[in-house]
């Protein structure tokens, strides 16, 4: 398999998209050559048969160097793919699915969000396959819509025993936005007893810095708030909490909640679809991801439809 992969980031430093990373070595491992695409590039380490290519954002490239570079890659590169994976952004289906069609390239389409438009039912059009992991995700509705897992790396997120894992501790982390529900976090935090502490990590948009502002004036003096980590960083934090809350609610799944899982921690969420991990043990919720959830299984079940 010959496979081109469109996604925001190629950075293994990324505080947000840094698991995609681990994504690209997984699927180079089921593919002869493998042509990645992204916005913007960071430090990566990916074996021999991936290539990397930028749209620019890291350079200040405008939005129209953006859309010519893009053409450029996808016609030079058309001998050095067979299929063409987007991963969450709908924009490029709609730019370049046409063309594909023409070229006889399968598209498949990763799109996870509970809201869509006309512009994504056009994108489900242009694409063979589309994936997603929550039942109520915008993109479930479709006959051609293909449930995954959520693709997290056991082999990286797991328990440490030499690591202590501090009582009542809670840790919240995920981009500061209001649809995480953060401000209702902290609110929540306030119904519990003194003995508890929780850290918060992660960074806003530029657009929600005052929403990060808001959430501080009403947070207790218990809550530590530490910014944007890495997937080391954050691998730390699941090691040594003892409780991972999620307030988002349904339409999506948040991977963090699974990393958190796979990490032996409780988990409380606010997600309906995804109630029933509250009553999991540790153990439990760990093997639940490995067996069900796991980068592997994730690959090789996108693989398989590609082809």
């Amino acid at each position: 398999m010959k496979l081109l992969i469109i996604t925001q980031s190629v950075d293994k430093n990324s505080p947000v998209l840094g698991f995609f990373h681990r994504w690209v070595e997984e699927f180079a491992k089921h593919a002869e050559s493998l042509v990645v695409i992204c916005l913007s590039v960071g430090e990566f380490d990916l074996p021999k048969n991936v290539r990397v290519m930028s749209l620019g954002k890291e350079e200040g490239l405008s939005r129209l160097e953006y859309v010519k570079r893009f053409y450029k890659y996808i016609w030079r590169e058309r001998r050095n793919y067979d299929s063409v994976f987007v991963h969450m952004n709908q924009e490029y289906v709609l730019l370049a699915g046409v063309f594909w069609k023409l070229m006889s390239k399968k598209v498949s389409l990763w799109r996870n969000h509970l809201k869509g438009s006309w512009l994504t039912n056009v994108a489900v059009i242009l694409s063979d396959k589309v994936f997603f992991t929550s039942p109520s995700s915008y993109t479930a509705r479709f006959k051609k819509a293909q449930k995954m897992p959520v693709g997290i790396d056991t082999n990286f997120f797991k328990p440490d025993p030499n690591v202590h894992r501090e009582p009542k501790s809670i840790l919240f982390l995920g981009r500061i936005a209001p649809v995480k529900r953060v401000l209702e976090f902290v609110n929540w935090f306030d119904t519990l007893d003194d003995e508890f502490t929780a850290t918060v990590a992660g960074d806003p948009l530029p657009k929600d810095v005052d929403y990060l502002n808001l959430v501080k004036s009403q947070a207790s003096k218990r809550i530590k708030f530490i910014g944007a980590v890495t997937q080391t960083e954050a691998l730390k934090l699941y090691q040594s909490h003892e409780i991972y809350v999620n307030k988002t609610p349904a339409g999506s799944f948040d991977k963090t909640i699974f990393e958190a899982a796979s990490c032996g921690m409780k988990v409380l969420v606010d997600n309906e679809d995804l109630k029933f991990l509250e009553g999991k043990a540790g153990g439990e919720l760990r093997g639940y991801v490995e067996d069900s959830h796991s980068l592997e299984l994730l690959v090789k079940k996108v693989t398989k439809a590609i082809q």
